[in-house]
């Protein structure tokens, strides 16, 4: 299926991530209470949802998301990264706050319409931009009570973005203020309510000079967990052997990148080691890098510890370099058949209008939202 060519009135080599209202539309799925399912995906061409001032989504923080990328390859065809593994971690997130579980299935469908709708909006393969794709879900109906509501939404946005903090080392601070996470709470969820506490300390450190935000495990405090934005990742390197390290932390989401990064490292001969993080062990490390959908592969040249006094600097990323470059090729279609399994090539979106004939879609199409 040939989509339309990425929108000629884009700058697409300087993307930042400011939220703009140039793209087509979302998707947005209720959930029927009677036969607690899903109602067919809906093609809405705008970005604003109508919900009750009281839903739990908007009191109680029940709400979930996920971040997700689709690039162009070479032949044009808009590809998926790793769908079917953001699937699953939104379905784990859903449990979490008692959302109704999403079918795989059904959320590939989903991202799929939005993207495929959006196509104008997948940038050129020439640039390194991407289209992000933000699926939500949340308790959507008036709803007192702090038990499970009856209605929810789960919706699909897009964006055009670059990345989230630039391709340059970054310089990291450890918040010691605030934890992030309950060692038996939900920072293994991807739930806004592990989020909107950070913002205040990153802002902080941002306007000192620190784009990127570290935590330690909230126990003890001598362990590392994950930075605010994406997870960490460690490098020792002795002689010709390369060991990737892992934090395999009970509180940290299960990331995307760094599983990717992971597979990466092994086709390469490296070692791969999942463990505990000693924060007192950091300084054994020949590179550090942050990974996320949103920051791809950051490498991080210091690490700030103000309680401690230190600074912790680390090398200038030539291995960092060679995973993100390889993951971008994998994220291009550019590898062949080697982690061909990755990606995804999306279809027309008459493959899911067709799927769902006769089900609630028709009133979409019928109303003029599609």
């Amino acid at each position: 299926m040939a989509f339309a060519p990425p929108a000629a009135d884009l700058d697409w080599s300087n993307l930042g991530l400011a939220v703009t209202d140039i793209v087509n539309g979302h998707v947005e799925c209720k959930f029927d209470p009677t036969t607690q399912t899903w109602q067919a995906p809906t093609f809405v061409k705008d970005p604003y949802l109508r919900i009750h001032g009281l839903a739990p989504g908007l009191n109680y923080g029940q709400q979930i998301y996920e971040g997700l990328k689709a690039t162009r390859n070479a032949n044009e065809e808009i590809l998926l990264f790793r769908p079917d593994k953001h699937a699953s971690r939104m379905a784990h997130s859903a449990d979490l706050v008692s959302i109704p579980a999403i079918p795989n299935t059904f959320f590939l469908d989903a991202v799929r319409l939005a993207v495929s709708e959006n196509a104008a909006f997948v940038p050129p393969h020439s640039t390194n931009a991407a289209l992000y794709i933000r699926p939500l879900a949340f308790g959507a109906g008036g709803h007192f009570a702090l038990t499970p509501p009856r209605e929810y939404l789960f919706c699909v946005y897009v964006q055009p973005f670059g990345t989230y903090h630039g391709t340059g080392a970054a310089d990291a601070l450890v918040i010691e203020e605030f934890d992030r996470a309950a060692p038996r709470g939900t920072g293994h969820g991807k739930v806004g309510g592990n989020y909107a506490p950070v913002m205040k300390y990153t802002e902080m450190a941002r306007r000192e000079g620190f784009p990127l935000t570290l935590h330690l495990d909230s126990q003890s405090q001598t362990e590392v967990d994950e930075f605010s934005t994406s997870s960490f990742l460690g490098i020792v390197r002795d002689g010709d052997v390369v060991r990737l390290v892992v934090p395999d932390s009970k509180c940290v989401i299960d990331s995307v990148t760094s599983d990717s990064v992971q597979g990466i490292a092994r086709s390469l001969g490296w070692v791969v080691e999942k463990r505990s993080v000693p924060w007192d062990t950091l300084g054994q490390f020949t590179e550090v890098m942050a990974a996320g959908t949103a920051a791809a592969v950051v490498p991080i040249q210091s690490i700030t510890r103000r309680s401690t006094g230190e600074k912790l600097e680390f090398g200038s990323g030539p291995l960092c370099l060679e995973l993100l470059t390889r993951l971008r090729k994998i994220q291009r279609g550019e590898t062949g058949e080697e982690f061909a399994e990755w990606v995804e090539a999306v279809k027309a979106p008459e493959t899911v209008y067709e799927k769902y004939a006769g089900d609630k879609m028709a009133n979409g199409i019928a109303n003029g939202v599609h």
